[in-house]
């Protein structure tokens, strides 16, 4: 971008851009690629990512950012390697997707010098939350699996609790739920009072699995969803009472539909969304490049206050406000707040990552197979 093209824009926020892309290690002299192909998961997020990182960084470096959307996994990724015929930059993923791609060299290498540091100075290395740089990927934002629930379907008395998702006589109606393991084996548990640092350990047992499936199993006409927008639309048009989803999503059905829904805080399960490099990817300098530029302080800033996914640097928490349209103070909706994760459980991706194969097997032998018989 020329000088008299920055100048000509507001000199507060082409100045933050332009501090972090002159800070960044550029790509190669002639090896600049027009446009960078994103994979993320669209809806209300991938709008927020617009705003907060994909424009501006096509404004700092004049490349474009294509996006295209999935539904999460590896198995396409696995194909797409394998064949040499990857097209994509840069993957958004969970940690724990990252963790078994990583294992699997499906992921291009990366090192924690590429992080720009802290306003402040501090290093990269310090201002991330612990658990944020893998070998493969670095977390840029931790959301929530909830549960939401119609608040017009139960006048007399609302759900408090994770064990009200499975209690269908005091609280009637169909349910949603996503079509994986993750999130719904953990709940099942804490409906029966398993304490979360039990978890794991009891889901590593036979015994634990089948308590988790048998409770799930007895949900009374369940719904399963596999994109993201799916359990907001099934809300909205009152197919369900109750549904599991992300609560960025619920967030944006609440401010910008003004959906009559409630978000159950009670059993949300934080997972760690992260950037990751595909290996083969046709422009992986230029994608390193935008981790850096996504990555700083400024930018998750930008984006917290935009859909409420907590931010993976301190120094980015502790300037995240107010939503520019609606007001709404985002600290209070983010998962990561006191009063939300009180009794939030951390996704042990280690686990699933450890057991992916076997766990999805498992689950949808008991589980999908014969909900669609």
């Amino acid at each position: 971008m020329v000088l008299a093209e920055i100048l000509g824009r507001g000199v507060w926020q082409v100045g933050a851009w332009l501090l972090v892309w002159l800070a960044m290690p550029p790509v190669a002299v002639g090896q600049q690629p027009e446009e960078l192909v994103v994979l993320s998961w669209g809806g209300a997020y991938e709008r927020a990512q617009q705003r907060a990182l994909f424009a501006p960084f096509t404004e700092a470096t004049g490349i474009a950012v294509s996006v295209m959307q999935y539904d999460g996994g590896i198995s396409e990724l696995r194909e797409a390697v394998a064949s040499g015929d990857v097209g994509w930059d840069l993957i958004d993923m969970t940690r724990s997707q990252a963790r078994a791609a990583c294992d699997d060299a499906l992921l291009e290498p990366l090192t924690p010098e590429l992080l720009a540091p802290a306003p402040d100075g501090t290093s990269a290395q310090r201002d991330f939350v612990a658990g944020s740089l893998g070998r493969c990927w670095f977390t840029h934002s931790i959301f929530a699996t909830v549960v939401a629930y119609r608040r017009d379907a139960f006048p007399g008395h609302r759900p408090t609790e994770i064990a009200d998702l499975f209690d269908q006589q005091r609280f009637p109606g169909p349910r949603a739920l996503q079509r994986r393991p993750a999130a719904n084996m953990e709940w099942a548990l804490l409906s029966y009072g398993v304490p979360r640092e039990e978890l794991y350990r009891l889901l590593s047992t036979r015994r634990g699995l089948s308590l988790a499936l048998e409770r799930i199993g007895s949900i009374d006409d369940l719904h399963w969803w596999e994109d993201g927008e799916t359990p907001v639309r099934m809300l909205a048009e009152k197919e369900v009472v109750m549904a599991s989803g992300y609560n960025g999503r619920f967030f944006s059905a609440m401010t910008d539909q003004n959906l009559p829904i409630e978000i159950l805080w009670d059993g949300q399960i934080q997972q760690h969304e992260v950037w990751a490099v595909p290996r083969h990817a046709p422009n992986p300098d230029a994608a390193m490049e935008f981790i850096r530029f996504a990555t700083a302080t400024d930018r998750q800033v930008a984006l917290a206050n935009l859909i409420p996914y907590g931010p993976s640097r301190h120094s980015a928490t502790l300037q995240v406000s107010t939503q520019p349209e609606h007001g709404v103070d985002m600290r209070l909706h983010i998962p990561t707040h006191p009063l939300n994760a009180e009794r939030a459980v951390s996704l042990d991706d280690e686990w699933y990552a450890s057991t992916y194969e076997r766990v999805g097997e498992y689950f949808r032998e008991a589980l999908l197979k014969e909900s669609s018989e």
